[in-house]
């Protein structure tokens, strides 16, 4: 088990040490309006259209919005809110949000085609066309979160699914996307090299690829699952009523998510918009490579992090069409740091609720605390006593074993305020 740089009591207030690599972006617009062309990929009546769809579903509920005041103070900063994903759906993640949404606008594209008929995702959750959609399959690549979001998708509105995992993918993360009844397929390599099977397999099968990674010729389906991630941006704007957050640090991946906040208050507040500081694992830092080269770059080799949702290599061009010019900066971190802020949130030292976070929900915590720790880097973001900045914890215990491993307690134990049998890992 590696070894934490804080003290897990939580009777001592200390924060991690966290070291993290930061670059500014120098193509950031702070000036220029949202515009049409980005609008073309996320918001507007799009956006309007998921959000009567998703907020329709059984089970929606707006998730917390954390008000984390000790550790504010820690920082340094005015104020810290956490987004906290853990609940959505039953799912324990926010891609419920998007792969599943995805999943209803393509059946009903399938119907439209066909039929002529329009339909709606209520609809076909409550059966319309349940003979021809049965016959669909739906398949996708996923390190875990998106292929759970898929799978639920597909059960609730009664098509197949075929979900591809590669082979760092854990058991506990299989077994969840299997219970939705998904065949699952475990295959070599990374997760890119699972996003080309599936592909492939689609392709010769006749299946229907629901990625939330785009590239050439593959860009109506990622736009459809960005549409649905903005909803948690929308809702935590509603919550925060005070005023606008001035930072907002995000986990990156393949870029989606973080674009579909990032665009989303572009496209509500122009340049008056936050701070954004998209955040990487340094075993799978795509995006700030291609920030650094000012074009896509891709990222080689077994990209063997632990925050396994942000396991990533490839860049989603879609959503670098809004990052390449709306972050203001890219950060990475390693591992180690994801641990201990998975712990710091568990044991709140700082007097605020506990939360339940997984492996990839916290990259943004991390790049926080590093960047408030360093000077330099503090006063690069604008980090002071004003700022109000906004995280969002993607994930709850999405693996339990894993969590309990890493933390030292169950979910369970930490929502309860159990933790005395929590020891240093």
């Amino acid at each position: 088990m590696p070894e934490s740089s804080i003290a897990w009591a939580s009777s001592r207030r200390t924060l991690p040490t966290v070291s993290i690599k930061l670059f500014p972006n120098p193509r950031v617009d702070r000036i220029g309006r949202y515009g049409a062309q980005r609008a073309r990929i996320l918001g507007g009546e799009a956006f309007d259209a998921a959000r009567r769809e998703i907020t329709s579903w059984p089970g929606y509920a707006v998730t917390p919005l954390h008000d984390l005041r000790g550790l504010a103070a820690a920082l340094g900063i005015g104020e810290l809110r956490f987004k906290d994903e853990g609940s959505r759906f039953g799912l324990g993640s926010f891609k419920a949000l998007g792969g599943a949404y995805a999943v209803g606008r393509l059946l009903a594209g399938v119907i439209a085609r066909e039929t002529g008929a329009r339909v709606g995702t209520r609809e076909l959750a409550a059966g319309a066309f349940r003979e021809r959609v049965r016959d669909i399959t739906v398949t996708c690549a996923t390190d875990g979160n998106h292929g759970r979001s898929v799978a639920w998708g597909a059960r609730m509105f009664g098509c197949k699914c075929v979900i591809y995992i590669h082979e760092h993918v854990s058991e506990g993360r299989k077994a969840a996307i299997e219970r939705f009844g998904a065949e699952v397929v475990r295959t070599p390599g990374n997760y890119d090299d699972a996003v080309r099977q599936a592909d492939a397999d689609a392709r010769r099968l006749g299946r229907h690829v629901i990625s939330d990674t785009s590239y050439e010729g593959y860009m109506d389906v990622p736009r459809d699952v960005m549409q649905g991630y903005a909803l948690m941006a929308e809702e935590a704007l509603q919550q925060w009523d005070d005023a606008m957050p001035t930072h907002v640090f995000l986990q990156g991946g393949v870029g989606g998510m973080a674009a579909a906040v990032c665009g989303h208050f572009w496209e509500r507040a122009g340049g008056e918009r936050p701070m954004t500081v998209v955040v990487e694992p340094d075993k799978a830092d795509c995006l700030l490579r291609s920030a650094c080269a000012g074009v896509p770059v891709a990222v080689r080799g077994e990209l063997d992090t632990m925050m396994a949702g942000l396991a990533c290599g490839e860049v989603s061009l879609l959503a670098w069409e809004i990052l390449r010019e709306g972050a203001d900066a890219f950060a990475s971190l390693p591992d180690q740091a994801a641990i201990d802020c998975m712990r710091l949130l568990a044991t709140a030292p700082f007097g605020d609720p506990r939360i339940v976070a997984g492996e990839s929900a916290v990259a943004g915590l991390g790049a926080l605390i590093g960047a408030a720790a360093c000077p330099a880097q503090r006063e690069s973001l604008g980090l002071d006593a004003g700022s109000r900045v906004l995280l969002f914890g993607t994930e709850g215990d999405t693996d339990p074993e894993l969590y309990r491993q890493l933390v030292g307690a169950s979910a369970a134990q930490i929502s309860s305020g159990s933790t005395s049998s929590c020891q240093r890992a």
